[in-house]
This record gives structure tokens, sequence and C-alpha cells, in this order.
């Protein structure tokens, strides 16, 4: 069986002063480099949490399910602005950064280690610099749990 993976991510692109996230910022040594791409109309990140996330024997802890649909909802919004200004991965000026406003996540079944988890989001603008983000968390074919990100363009006062 072949594994799925996110050719082009948005995470890939981001600025070097804005790619430290825990969650998704590919300069963060001890971080999980999750990367967020399309897959048609859909947000896509892949990941298979490392055992250390273990909540109970043979399952993956809800904190790290959070930050999954936490920097695959940052990235999708940022997918889909800088799509809407008209640019794809690696096209036009750098990405757009958003940082989350607000995050929930309901758990619907245990989530098993060792298996890639497949986040799968739609985008939804609901004002031009505040996105959310609808998202499904699957283990072999299995819904797991889903959640909402609304994301925000990053304020200026972030900025150096």
């Amino acid at each position: 069986m072949v594994e799925e993976k996110i050719e082009k991510a948005i995470q890939d692109i981001y600025p070097d002063d804005f790619a430290w996230c825990y969650g998704c910022g590919r300069l963060n040594k001890d971080g999980h480099h999750l990367r967020t791409g399309w897959q048609g109309d859909k947000t896509v990140t892949i990941y298979t949490p490392e055992s250390k996330y273990m909540g109970i024997p043979g399952f993956i802890y809800g904190g790290m399910i959070a930050s999954l649909i936490d920097c695959h909802g940052t990235g999708s919004a940022s997918l889909a602005l800088h799509r809407k200004n008209g640019n794809e991965i690696g096209d036009g000026p750098e990405p757009p950064r958003f940082v989350t406003a607000s995050l929930n996540v309901e758990f619907l079944k245990p989530t098993p280690q060792n298996v890639p988890l497949k986040a799968i989001g739609t985008v939804e603008e609901i004002h031009p610099k505040r996105w959310k983000v609808h998202t499904e968390v699957f283990a072999n074919e299995i819904l797991c749990a889903r959640g909402e990100v609304v994301s925000v363009v990053m304020p200026s006062s972030f900025l150096k």
C-alpha cells in the first residue's frame, strides 16, 4: 500500500520568520511539521503521530488531534486566500499567514496509534481577513474527530 503524501504544502513557502509553529513550522526542529495542500477543492493534511502522543495504549491523545485540526485550519485558510488572490503554492508573493481565533473539536471515536491520520477541510470565507475551516479527521477511513477553526490574517503587531 502506498502512503498518501502532500506534494505541495502551504507551510513549505511560509516566510522564515513565520515558520516556527510547533504544529506546522518547518523550521521548528522539535515540532510536528504538519503540511497542508489541496486535493481538488478540499484541503488535506496527512500525519502519523509518534507513539509518544499516546493517550491510552493503542490510541492518540486528544491534544494531538486538536493540534492537527488547529494547524490544518490555519494552513487551509492561507491556501484559500492565496488562491483567491490568484496564486497557487509557489506562485506569486508570500502567502498570507493566519492565526487561530477559535478552535472547536468534537471527538467521535478513539483515534488509533500507528496509522496515518488524514484531515480533510472545507474552507468558508466569512470576512476578507477571517476564514472558517470545517475539518474531519480520519484514521483508516474511520471518522474519528471533526473540528472547526476560525482563522484571522495575522495581525501586523505580530511582525517585528
